[in-house]
């Protein structure tokens, strides 16, 4: 007992957060849930979010807590938010979400309060999904529990876990990826199908990796990414890391500076 009471703060705080961790982790759902996704022009599906949040450079407590919104399959802004945070939960390795997840959630509930008929019925997550470290529980999969809505993971560079590496197998399997929807599997050493790395631009022989965060199987989850792509980054990601690099370059912009396109409700605190 003398042992707990002299632990220090962050080991606390990591063996709170893996009980947290392992309770939600048992809600995701890996597979299939909207009639939308059964459709194989993703019929039904008409919006499309994106989150992320963007430090302010040199300043790993200041960020800016972005979402967007965006029609689909035209992919035109509909809703824009930024509101700028400051993280004061401590770094730990493969706990990333517990840092960043809970302003994502903030963002989606003022949504959710200002304009409920733009409520996207995905989000697009610039991070991982069930291809994170040891628990197979990132941002993705963490936000998607907490949203009860359907989230896929999407990163620019691979996570090297489960045995996947950079290695020169892995780059001439990048090198077979002769067009824009080429895909290869992430088979970790377990055996498990962790995510697709896909080619998802003709002009771009740098994949992106793709990996189901809730209420999506893979399939589902690269097939609707590879349709949101105009460039290397889907769209939703695209656009919201845009708005959080402008907020993070002035936190003091206001509702009345953010600049805002005719027609797209924008909202920046």
């Amino acid at each position: 007992m003398a042992r707990r009471e002299t632990e220090p703060p962050e080991q606390e705080t990591l063996r709170r957060w893996e009980r947290e961790q392992a309770q939600l982790k048992a809600n995701v759902i890996e597979e299939d849930t909207e009639e939308w996704q059964k459709d194989s022009t993703f019929a039904g599906l008409e919006r499309v979010g994106g989150v992320d949040l963007s430090y302010v450079k040199g300043n790993d407590t200041v960020a800016c807590a972005s979402l967007v919104v965006l029609s689909y399959p035209e992919l035109e802004v509909l809703y824009e938010d930024c509101q700028m945070v400051t993280v004061s939960a401590p770094y730990l390795a493969g706990y990333l979400a517990f840092r960043e997840v809970p302003f994502l959630v903030e963002a989606a509930q003022r949504l959710q309060e200002r304009e409920p008929g733009l409520r996207p019925q995905v989000l697009l997550v610039d991070g991982n999904g069930v291809l994170h470290h040891r628990a197979g529980f990132g941002v993705a999969c963490h936000l998607g529990v907490l949203t009860g809505l359907p989230c896929i993971g999407v990163a620019k560079n691979l996570l090297q876990v489960d045995g996947l590496a950079k290695d020169e197998q892995h780059k001439g399997q990048i090198r077979d990826l002769q067009m824009g929807g080429d895909v290869f599997p992430l088979r970790g050493t377990s055996g498990r199908v962790l995510g697709m790395a896909l080619r998802s631009y003709n002009k771009s022989t740098k994949p992106i990796y793709v990996s189901v965060g809730h209420r999506t199987c893979l399939e589902s989850a690269v097939r609707l990414v590879q349709s949101c792509c105009r460039y290397r980054i889907p769209e939703p990601i695209r656009q919201v890391r845009r708005q959080g690099q402008l907020g993070g370059e002035d936190p003091s912009l206001s509702w009345e500076t953010w600049p805002v396109r005719e027609g797209v409700t924008g909202i920046c605190e």
